[in-house]
């Protein structure tokens, strides 16, 4: 939505990043006190029914284990970048002035910075887990960046959380190789 007033405009910008840095409510944990409610002691085993249960009288054969595959993490499936960003655009092409703008500045400018940050690199050397929380911050960054020259691209960014993990999923899989 445009705004006509520019200190409504810079007020927006300025809550939307303050909101992530507020502390979360405190909401109640409805788990607690469960397992005080449930008498266990009341329950027991019982018998329902009894059944017999035959098998064919045959000679049977028991394949032997497969012997590949075993005792390791398969290798993920690596998709090519070109079908990464053209899923990407299939999605959210629409709510995009200009798609093939923004999959260039993806591909020339997001990446790219987000590659350069020590930080990321750093923590590239480290579990995927924690590369993955400094990629999201540097990603951040770099977005707070693209304010000024696309609000639009930006505003999506930070409003809907769906673009957001996607567009860091795309981000992630181009600056881990």
């Amino acid at each position: 939505m445009p705004y006509s007033n520019a200190a409504w405009e810079k007020l927006s910008i300025f809550l939307n990043q303050l909101i992530p840095k507020l502390p979360a409510p405190v909401e109640e944990d409805l788990s607690k006190g469960i397992l005080e409610a449930i008498d266990m002691d009341s329950y027991r085993v019982e018998k329902r029914a009894m059944q017999k249960i035959v098998l064919q009288d045959s000679d049977a054969e028991i394949e032997p284990i497969p012997m590949e595959g075993g005792g390791h993490k398969p290798e993920p499936e690596l998709d090519r970048l070109s079908n990464i960003l053209k899923s990407f655009n299939d999605r959210w092409g629409g709510q995009l002035q200009d798609p093939e703008r923004q999959t260039k500045r993806i591909i020339d400018d997001i990446a790219p910075k987000v590659a350069e940050s020590t930080a990321y690199r750093n923590a590239r050397e480290n579990t995927p887990h924690t590369a993955r929380m400094v990629h999201d911050e540097a990603l951040g960054k770099v977005m707070q960046l693209i304010l000024k020259d696309d609000t639009q691209f930006y505003k999506l960014f930070v409003e809907n959380d769906a673009f957001r993990r996607e567009l860091g999923d795309v981000v992630f899989a181009m600056t881990n190789g």
